[in-house]
């Protein structure tokens, strides 16, 4: 069954360069009514199944929020046609139908209303929603003396309490502190595990490989491609550096091509503890993870590394970049090696890679590396799973 159904959808906005608004300006000065026609979505089909979860990524203005806005109908095609089958709740302006003067008390009552509840479901739940978001010494102050973070707390904790067949949201997750953010991760894949169908859009893709099952890449108010989180996001990515890097000669090799970045790898691999080069290792062992770049220093902004560990059948294993550890940014040298040492690859057998990326504090990637480094997991132990846990048996005869 479809939760969601996309044919052929097209939207455009008129871009006004100076309009004039009173009817003097329009008589007086009818040049100013000049605009341009500006296509966001451009023939998007796209079909999302009952509680599943689609992520949408692309660079800003490529239609990502437009697109919910249609789901939603808060705003309407110019051609094509959207289908929802069931109540659609939506988080995709923060406080939106918030009366800045009302109480949060009274805007729960408005915003719940939005969403199609009775004044009698929306008593119900008045308690899940206020514990939810915590809020409870504030509620009967207006809103316009709340912080953003306490807005979206109060937005999110509505919304998800509407008991919704489709969720929408749009970067809502990227405000709020850490400890609430955590919360609302696990509120959602609850949500996802009672059959919800969400759609969210983030710039942020490791919230997108916790919560999707499958992400759509918009680009140029077109789908550019669709599939699992991790065979997605590289290839996005890759072109997103890409897309920020000068234009390459015609005459240049895509060697030479990859070396305009200021920073970038020039060799990565794995080595064991008598640092040997390695292509497999059994579950348990020790291992060092090589890698070595070249830079321009005097070009290159300090930059982060990120790491990603993937199962041969593209299972996202671990993954994690030095900004997240809290640890300081990479000044490149002219050259220079990394090492990240694992003092026990406690994977199950089978077969992975990892990529490896060098970015900027705006998450540009100066090189990405993807499947930098594939190697085999052995063992004598036939276990399950992806990690193995460590532990002891006790009282077996």
């Amino acid at each position: 069954m479809s939760a969601i159904e996309i044919q052929d959808l097209k939207k455009s906005f008129r871009i006004y360069s100076d309009r004039g608004s009173g009817l003097k300006d329009r008589v007086l000065s009818p040049k100013r009514r000049r605009y341009e026609q500006r296509t966001v979505l451009d023939g998007v089909t796209l079909t999302v199944k009952q509680g599943e979860a689609v992520g949408l990524i692309g660079k800003n203005g490529c239609g990502k929020s437009t697109l919910l806005k249609l789901i939603s109908r808060i705003l309407y095609p110019d051609a094509g046609s959207v289908t929802c089958s069931g109540r659609v709740s939506s988080l995709i302006e923060l406080g939106a139908g918030f009366h800045p003067d009302m109480t949060g008390r009274e805007n729960i009552y408005t915003n719940a209303s939005i969403f199609g509840l009775t004044r009698r479901e929306i008593e119900a739940r008045m308690d899940e929603i206020i514990a939810f978001s915590e809020l409870e010494p504030y509620l009967d102050e207006p809103v316009r003396t709340y912080s953003s973070g306490m807005y979206m707390r109060l937005a999110f904790s509505v919304a998800i309490h509407v008991s919704a067949d489709i969720l929408l949201i749009d970067e809502i997750l990227a405000v709020g502190d850490a400890a609430f953010q955590a919360k609302c991760f696990d509120r959602l894949m609850e949500i996802k595990a009672a059959g919800t169908t969400v759609v969210i859009v983030s710039h942020s893709l490791a919230q997108l490989e916790r919560i999707c099952d499958r992400t759509v890449w918009l680009d140029g108010g077109r789908i550019r491609a669709e599939g699992a989180p991790n065979e997605v996001h590289p290839e996005y990515m890759a072109f997103m550096g890409q897309q920020r890097k000068p234009a390459a000669a015609p005459a240049q090799t895509a060697a030479e091509e990859k070396t305009e970045s200021p920073v970038h790898f020039t060799e990565i691999y794995l080595e064991n503890g008598a640092g040997e080069r390695i292509d497999r290792l059994c579950t348990g062992e020790a291992a060092e993870l090589v890698l070595r770049y070249e830079a321009e220093p005097e070009a290159a902004e300090p930059v982060l590394v990120g790491l990603a560990l993937y199962r041969a059948d593209n299972v996202l294993c671990y993954g994690t970049n030095t900004e997240r550890e809290h640890l300081p940014y990479l000044k490149p040298a002219a050259s220079g090696e990394l090492r990240c040492k694992f003092t026990a690859v406690n994977l199950i057998a089978g077969r992975y890679w990892f990529d490896a990326a060098l970015r900027r504090r705006d998450m540009f990637a100066y090189d990405y590396a993807a499947k930098a480094v594939q190697f085999t997991v052995y063992n004598t132990i036939d276990e399950t799973g992806v990690a193995r846990i460590c532990h002891t048996w006790e009282g077996l005869q």
